[in-house]
C-alpha cells in the first residue's frame, strides 16, 4: 500500500513522525466512453489553443487567472515558501467530543501508522483518547489548502478524517416539519426498529448490484441476452400504523425463514467466459 502523505502529529511538546494511507477504495466497474457509430474508444488531449500542440505533463504549469487571459505562475517553490514549519505538521488544536460532530463534515479516511520512534507517544495518545471517548481536531497543509482534520483512535490504530469547513456545508436545503406522533406509533417503530436490531458486521455487506452488473456483463460478451431482474411487488399501504404493522409482520416473519437451514444454492449454467474485475480495477488505478 502506497503512503498517501508523510508528516507528524503535534501536540503541546509531544511531535509523533506517521504516515498516512488510504483506508478504503473503490471497486466498482469502470465503463469507457466510446464513439457511438465505431465503438472506438473516446480520447481526450491537452492542446494549448495558440501554440496548437498537444501538450505532456512535463509542460503544464500552475496558474492563477487575476484578470481575463492574464496569469500568475505558482510553481512548488512558491508553496514551500509560504508553509511555516507548523503548516508541515498535522498540528492538534484541542480535543472534542465524537457527538459533537455531524456526518457531513467527514470527507474520507486515512489510516495512520507510527514512523520510526513514535510507536509509544502514537500509542499513548490513541489509548488515552479511546479511554475518554474523545477525537482530535487538527489541521495541516495537503497540497495547496490547509485541511482540517478530525484524528479517532480505532481498535489497533488511529484514522484521520479529513473535515470540510463550516462554510463549505451547504445548508439543508428546506425547511423539515415535526408532525406530532401518538404513542402507539412510536411504540410500533421501536418495536421495529429493536427487532431489527443487531450487531454490525461489515464482511457480510457487499455490493449486489456491482455483482448482477457483472453477469449482465459476461452475458452480453458471451452473446447471451441479459436477463432482467425480478422486481417484487410493494404494498400499497397509505396509513402510517398499518405500514408499521405489516412491518413488524414482515420482519418477523423473515427472521423466522433466516434460521431455518438454507436450501443449496442452485446449479447456474458455466459461462464460456469470465472476467477478473478485481484484476481490471487494479489495472486502471495503477495507470
Amino acid at each position: 500500500m502506497a503512503v498517501s502523505h508523510k508528516g507528524a502529529i503535534s501536540f503541546g511538546l509531544v511531535h509523533i513522525p506517521v504516515s498516512l494511507y488510504t483506508a478504503a477504495t473503490d471497486n466498482s466497474i469502470s465503463f469507457n466512453q466510446l464513439h457511438k457509430k465505431c465503438k472506438s474508444r473516446i480520447k481526450y488531449k491537452k492542446i494549448c489553443p495558440v501554440c496548437d500542440v498537444e501538450v505532456s505533463a512535463d509542460d503544464i504549469i500552475k496558474g492563477y487567472q487575476y484578470q481575463k487571459d492574464s496569469y500568475v505562475v505558482m510553481n512548488d517553490d512558491d508553496f514551500e515558501k509560504i508553509k511555516t514549519e507548523k503548516d508541515k505538521s498535522i498540528n492538534i488544536i484541542h480535543f472534542a467530543n465524537r457527538s459533537e460532530i455531524q456526518p457531513v463534515y467527514y470527507d474520507k479516511s486515512y489510516y495512520v501508522t507510527p514512523d520510526a520512534g513514535g510507536d509509544k507517544a502514537y500509542e499513548l495518545l490513541r489509548l488515552t483518547m479511546e479511554a475518554e471517548n474523545k477525537i482530535a481536531i487538527a489541521k495541516t497543509v495537503l497540497g495547496t489548502k490547509q485541511t482540517l482534520l478530525a484524528i479517532m483512535p480505532a481498535k489497533d490504530s488511529l484514522v484521520i478524517e479529513p473535515m470540510f469547513y463550516y462554510d463549505e456545508i451547504k445548508a439543508l436545503p428546506k425547511t423539515i416539519s415535526k408532525p406530532a406522533l401518538n404513542e402507539s406509533e412510536i411504540s410500533m417503530a421501536k418495536m421495529l426498529i429493536n427487532n431489527m436490531t443487531k450487531a454490525f458486521e461489515p464482511e457480510l455487506y457487499h455490493d449486489e448490484y456491482q455483482e448482477k452488473l457483472k453477469q449482465a456483463i459476461e452475458q452480453k460478451i458471451n452473446g447471451d441476452e441479459i436477463v432482467p431482474a425480478q422486481t417484487a411487488q410493494r404494498r400499497g399501504v397509505f396509513d402510517l400504523m398499518e405500514a408499521l404493522k405489516l412491518s413488524l409482520e414482515e420482519q418477523t416473519q423473515d427472521a423466522s425463514v433466516e434460521n431455518k437451514d438454507e436450501k443449496p444454492a442452485p446449479k447456474t449454467k458455466k459461462r464460456s467466459k469470465t472476467i477478473d474485475f478485481d484484476k481490471k480495477n487494479k489495472e486502471i488505478s495503477a495507470r
